[in-house]
């Protein structure tokens, strides 16, 4: 950030979302947006990396060669109660929101856990239980055409900008369990992660989009003017 390298200790919640304080200069960062909320750096934005939520299974199938983080001794103990949630699966956690959160928005359930998408200046929500059961979204965000993929053997959920070789693409998929899907226009064969492996754009990559995991309690209230995904014809 600005030329320095940080790092970040949690620093208690704001909203019921967390909050970290970088340890250079004190500054207080909400986990949610990724902005700096006081301090000398407040304002400022931190730069988002691309990153999927899945199963270890899926991403080891992904990538075989993939190097694994090993916590510090004891981490892994002081967070059992998360732990127990991750083990379970928190698309279905259900309850209220955190003390704290003052989010109010109804249209789904605070502990609902979405997928968030910023393109074009327009924010928006995708249900993880609609996209369980919808599995390929074509939409438009903006000016931005958006191919939404989900994969629910291991609930991993990519995105991407529906251009390839300056043309508009739509999507259906291929197989049940949508980690192959087939574009409309030309009939190519893609994987769920962007790359066409057969017919006339074999060998194409769409471009990334990033999505953010949340619940519904936390994204609604810190992009407030975020729309819905709602199940049916391209909205």
């Amino acid at each position: 950030m600005k030329g320095k390298v940080l790092q970040f200790d949690t620093a208690g919640a704001v909203g019921g979302n967390e909050v970290f304080r970088d340890r250079q200069t004190g500054s207080r960062w909400q986990q949610s947006t990724a902005t700096a909320i006081s301090g000398p750096l407040k304002g400022a934005q931190l730069e988002l990396y691309p990153f999927q939520l899945t199963t270890w299974a899926e991403w080891r199938r992904q990538h075989p060669r993939t190097e694994v983080l090993k916590p510090l001794p004891g981490y892994a103990e002081r967070l059992t109660p998360m732990n127990k949630i991750l083990s379970q699966g928190i698309v279905s956690a259900g309850g209220p929101a955190p003390k704290g959160a003052f989010g109010h928005d109804t249209r789904l359930g605070p502990r609902d856990t979405i997928v968030g998408l910023e393109a074009d200046g327009v924010t928006k929500a995708y249900a993880v239980a609609a996209l369980r059961r919808t599995r390929v979204v074509n939409d438009r965000l903006g000016h931005v055409p958006v191919l939404v993929v989900h994969q629910p053997a291991s609930d991993t959920t990519t995105a991407f900008k529906a251009e390839a070789q300056g043309r508009t693409l739509r999507f259906a998929a291929a197989n049940p369990d949508a980690s192959r899907l087939r574009d409309l226009q030309t009939h190519s064969l893609w994987n769920a992660y962007g790359e066409s492996l057969s017919g006339p754009l074999r060998g194409t990559h769409l471009t990334p989009l990033i999505l953010e995991p949340e619940f519904w309690f936390a994204w609604s209230e810190f992009h407030p003017a975020t729309l819905l995904y709602k199940e049916g014809p391209p909205q």
